[in-house]
């Protein structure tokens, strides 16, 4: 579920009444989602999506995430567009939540991925990266390094209660990627959380990318691997080199990684592994009986993250004729 703060139509009218949308004939919640509170709206106009910002969302980060997509949306990456209101800002308040008004995004996401859907994912995410190395605000990524100490720190006390000696082995997984974690790669604006359901097909062409409240800067093949992770295991925890060549084939069609990157997957694709991890961890431990967010299993990605621990070169993702890892 994802409305955690309910909407009166009254307030919505007005609300509205900021922007050049045309009248509202109707609206309703949608369920998908966990971060914030989301309702398609139909107007006289345009179908539009609604996003109340939620308590994990920090206000202070707004003008980035919605200023990233106004300015990929003018670089011709397909992704929503936040309209601005009367007075020139790109969000406003409603019900007490800072709250925008999003274009809609025809489509839908893939259950069932096969390795042609990965290969326009690969392109792009490598658009995206590419599209991103102007725009001019920054934003740190806290889901990196040192924001997995502290996610970990929240949750190391009780980790064995998911699995016995979960508490030595993470805490070991974090003192060998804070040693080996690379520093000099290709850097920049990254999206930092496209799993399947954040990005949308028509048929088999990719129709857009949504959700970009993660984004931040960090290094771009770290990105790479995030989605590996997302788009090349299959249901019973198998990596798919299919999927996998894929992935890379495409992204490395629009934007070549280096030797440098190459030879760095291993480690950022445990990093990544790691901080799904983390995230889903302190969830699982801390989210009360009868909450509205549905806790997503740890363990899917401490599978994962094993796996890559036993990868030695990045040809095993799919990647031809590259040296081995030092990782």
């Amino acid at each position: 579920m994802a409305v955690y703060t309910d909407i009166t139509e009254d307030d919505l009218k007005r609300f509205l009444t900021e922007y050049e949308v045309g009248e509202l004939t109707s609206y309703k919640g949608i369920a998908e989602g966990v971060e914030n509170s989301n309702f398609l709206l139909h107007t006289t106009r345009d179908p539009l999506i609604l996003t109340l910002y939620e308590k994990r969302t920090d206000e202070r980060d707004l003008p980035f995430f919605l200023g990233l997509m106004q300015h990929l949306a003018a670089g011709g990456l397909s992704c929503p567009l936040p309209l601005p209101r009367n007075d020139g800002n790109l969000y406003g308040t409603l019900s007490g939540r800072p709250a925008a008004l999003i274009s809609f995004l025809e489509g839908m996401w893939l259950r069932k991925p096969e390795a042609k859907h990965c290969r326009e994912v690969g392109k792009a995410l490598a658009r995206m990266h590419l599209s991103g190395q102007d725009f001019e605000l920054t934003r740190p990524n806290s889901l990196s390094v040192e924001g997995w100490k502290s996610l970990w720190e929240k949750s190391a006390d009780r980790a064995d209660e998911v699995e016995t000696g979960l508490q030595d082995e993470i805490s070991s997984e974090l003192d060998h990627l804070d040693r080996n974690w690379p520093k000099d790669l290709a850097a920049g604006v990254i999206h930092a959380d496209l799993f399947q359901d954040n990005v949308f097909f028509l048929g088999d062409e990719l129709s857009g990318l949504i959700d970009f409240y993660f984004a931040c800067n960090d290094l771009l093949a770290y990105d790479v691997s995030i989605c590996l992770n997302a788009w090349c295991f299959e249901k019973d925890g198998a990596y798919n080199l299919t999927k996998g060549q894929a992935l890379l084939e495409g992204y490395q069609s629009v934007r070549p990684l280096s030797v440098q990157e190459i030879e760095a997957m291993p480690i950022l694709a445990r990093g990544s592994a790691l901080r799904f991890f983390l995230t889903r961890l302190y969830d699982w431990l801390t989210t009360p009986a009868g909450a509205l967010v549905v806790k997503k299993d740890p363990l899917e990605y401490l599978r994962k993250l094993r796996f890559h621990r036993q990868i030695t070169s990045a040809t095993e993702y799919g990647l031809a004729g590259e040296r081995p890892s030092a990782s």
